[in-house]
């Protein structure tokens, strides 16, 4: 293994923000799991001491040979950059290489890695790989071998002082003891409870980022945090935040075009390096070329608990990650609450994760020594896609809805008969511009909900694809209406005017806010001669006015207006009115709860009818399927 951990340049170091902040176990935490990833590590073991203010990271990545070891903490000394151009285009948790060197300034640290030539893993979970010897390519500095690693022990100034051969599966296995031993003020902010509740925070952050990883926190020699790996976020979060299922979360994913900035900077590059072909010279590019790569294949990621079935008290689980790391992003974490407005009950706060990962060249990491706050180039775009995505998951649509169940053995049964029969099973089809057709998707189609009953004239039953839906009327059509007023505000002149009483002068200010103008009409009598157009025909049009006196904003007028103008549960629906709401309701932007965050339906999906009823799916009973 060559030696790849170097010290930067002096131009680079310069052009660098201030070095890694370790003010608490949690941050040093922070930079050491960061490395381990960095090093492709799958499972990383957190143990920490805070008594003894003691903390250790093991994990199973590529570990480091004794000339990187000698290096590693040095200051300013990184694999992951080497020039100026690379400060561009960083692809990794750490680049300025100075972690491990404050971690040795601030405690005595203590590393112990062995490196994987060949990949072979952590020997605690491959045990055959432990009879396979590997190469050994850092003998030069003692008896290492193929089946041991080292054991490096740095002073203050990041110098090794005791190196020696150690037992270790592939890995790395850092400890810094004496934490802060020379900063006792540090000491005195946090007390253990309150690190281990940081140190959680952190790698919960963390791990969400990289759901494919094995994460174990112990506290001493006791467990306190275990979250197994999964495929995407949706699969870990229920792991460690409370009250959130599964079964509450919606994923989605998503390719993301190129930002009109770089593809237009990107464009720019390949034009100058077409001209320099061209002429065949030793044309220089400009630095700030440089700084852009061509665009690649970006992703959005989304994870949102369902507002119709969980929400929190505070908005702690509104998270922006960026390129493998939760960042804090105003402008993102705006977009995303803006996304949520009038679907979550009243001071409630939705649960959403998004996750960019896009071209290192959108994004500018080297503005906060916690990396915590980034720039992204043209931010406005992003925020366009994140909006766009939420509003994906909030519709109902073939992305979110389940699909529809079918079992393996009657799959197999329709398929047999397709070529001898006018329908087609496992791809439904749409018609295209041209008039032909295209596949929709490997499923059944999705079919409309169809409207076959009221229940006490208030619940609308629908047959759906996948099961029973039970849509209550009043609030469906207060989601129509809203969304109708927040697109049209109206306000229609009457002949007669709306004769208002007992008006406070913030009433009268507030209805003003709303373009109500009022004037006065007699003693504490107010005559309004133009009203919202939902309410111009309504008896109760001077109660509704009185009611949007009370309000200070737009969006909590529109609400009361479309609360007031619902049809009213208790009101008899012919089949074809209900099926008009329902197509209706059905096109809305956030159909699963009204305004106010109340959910609209509820499905009985045909796997959980089957298993209330005891029905098996066998073929060929008489008494039939």
């Amino acid at each position: 293994m060559p030696v790849t951990i170097q010290t930067l340049p002096t131009e680079v170091i310069n052009l660098i923000a201030a070095g890694e902040v370790i003010d608490s176990i949690a941050a040093a935490v922070r930079e050491l799991v960061e490395n381990s990833l960095d090093a492709g590590a799958t499972r990383i073991v957190v143990s920490v001491w805070p008594e003894q203010w003691r903390v250790q990271v093991a994990d199973n990545g590529t570990g480091m040979d004794l000339e990187n070891l000698r290096q590693a903490a040095s200051p300013h000394s990184t694999s992951k950059i080497t020039t100026e151009a690379d400060l561009y285009k960083i692809d990794t948790l750490g680049f300025r290489g100075e972690a491990l060197h404050s971690l040795a300034q601030l405690g005595c640290l203590e590393v112990l890695s062995r490196s994987n030539d060949l990949g072979l893993g952590d020997f605690s979970e491959n045990p055959e790989s432990a009879q396979t010897p590997a190469k050994s390519s850092f003998n030069k500095g003692g008896c290492g071998n193929a089946r041991s690693g080292w054991r490096v022990v740095y002073n203050s100034a990041g110098v090794a002082v005791e190196v020696e051969t150690a037992a270790i599966a592939p890995g790395t296995v850092v400890t810094v003891d004496n934490l802060f031993g020379n900063w006792p003020v540090r000491r005195s902010f946090l007390s253990p409870t309150q690190q281990m509740r940081s140190i959680q925070l952190t790698l919960q952050q963390i791990a969400i980022c990289h759901p494919h990883v094995n994460w174990q926190l112990r506290q001493g020699n006791t467990p306190c945090l275990h979250v197994t790996p999964g495929s995407t976020a949706e699969h870990i979060l229920p792991q460690f935040v409370r009250g959130v299922r599964a079964s509450d979360l919606q994923y989605l994913k998503l390719d993301l075009p190129a930002s009109p900035q770089n593809l237009k900077a990107a464009n720019l590059l390949v034009e100058t390096q077409l001209v320099g072909a061209t002429v065949k010279s030793n044309y220089q590019f400009p630095v700030a070329t440089s700084k852009f790569q061509m665009p690649t294949s970006q992703l959005l990621e989304l994870v949102i608990g369902l507002p119709d079935r969980c929400h929190r008290r505070r908005p702690d689980w509104v998270k922006v990650g960026v390129n493998r790391r939760v960042v804090r992003s105003p402008e993102l974490e705006q977009t995303i609450l803006s996304a949520f407005a009038r679907t979550c009950p009243r001071d409630r706060y939705p649960v959403c994760f998004v996750h960019l990962q896009i071209s290192p060249s959108e994004i500018d990491w080297n503005r906060h020594p916690a990396k915590v706050e980034i720039y992204l180039h043209d931010p406005s775009f992003w925020q366009e896609q994140v909006s766009a995505a939420i509003a994906r998951a909030l519709h109902l649509n073939d992305d979110v809805l389940p699909a529809v169940p079918m079992p393996e053995r009657v799959g197999k049964l329709l398929k047999a008969s397709e070529q001898k029969s006018a329908y087609s099973v496992g791809v439904s089809a749409r018609q295209n511009e041209d008039g032909g057709e295209e596949a929709k998707g490997n499923k059944i189609a999705l079919m409309e909900l169809r409207a076959i009953a009221q229940v006490h004239n208030t619940y609308i039953v629908a047959e759906h694809s996948s099961g029973i839906w039970l849509i209550e009327q009043h609030i469906a059509h207060e989601r129509v209406l809203y969304e109708q007023l927040c697109a049209a505000w109206q306000l229609k002149c009457l002949e007669k005017p709306v004769i208002l009483s007992q008006l406070s002068a913030l009433q009268i200010e507030n209805l003003s806010r709303l373009g109500l103008e009022v004037e006065s009409f007699g003693e504490q009598l107010w005559a309004a001669r133009e009203v919202p157009e939902l309410l111009a025909d309504r008896d109760d049009c001077a109660d509704a006015l009185f009611e949007l006196s009370k309000v200070a904003d737009l969006q909590a007028a529109q609400v009361a207006t479309a609360c007031r103008s619902a049809m009213r549960n208790g009101t008899p629906l012919s089949v074809s009115q209900m099926q008009n709401l329902l197509d209706e309701w059905q096109q809305t932007r956030n159909p699963r709860t009204c305004p106010h965050g109340r959910p609209i339906y509820f499905a009985l999906e045909e796997s959980t009818l089957a298993r209330i009823f005891r029905r098996s799916w066998v073929i060929g009973k008489s008494h039939g399927i």
